[in-house]
């Protein structure tokens, strides 16, 4: 145990809390929700938590990181970034380094991209695009 951090055990509530609003809200959210209900959770901790439960600590399935998308569509995951850099990919800073996607921007990247990659982006997985949108083929 570092400096002065307790380790609560989590309580059936909270757990329940955490796993009914893990997939939708972010884990700032999460622990102020959990603070209004008398707990004192980090966003860490819960961050922590929901991995260990096996869930996402992705806030709204309508929103990827990065590194999702470059995963699906087999990119690197820098050339995700730089096109959130360049303005070209609308995109909210989580963090000093993550940045996320909400389907919406993702939607209007593919279906109006910047010229210069045009090409790059019709030689892309229509498959692999189409479930990234929820669409179904």
């Amino acid at each position: 145990m570092r400096g002065n951090q307790m380790h609560t055990k989590w309580t059936d509530e909270e757990l329940a809390i955490i796993e009914a609003k893990a997939e939708v809200y972010t884990v700032k959210q999460i622990a102020s929700i959990l603070k209004r209900q008398g707990y004192q959770r980090t966003p860490i901790a819960i961050y922590l938590k929901l991995n260990s439960l096996g869930y996402s600590a992705r806030p709204t399935l309508d929103n990827y990181s990065c590194q999702e998308i470059a995963q699906i569509l087999q990119l690197n995951f820098s050339t995700v970034t730089r096109w959130v850099k360049r303005g070209w990919l609308k995109a909210t800073k989580r963090s000093a380094r993550h940045y996320q996607i909400r389907i919406w921007h993702l939607k209007q990247f593919f279906d109006h991209p910047p010229q210069s990659i045009k090409k790059r982006i019709a030689a892309l997985d229509v498959e692999a695009i189409n479930y990234l949108l929820g669409r179904r083929a």
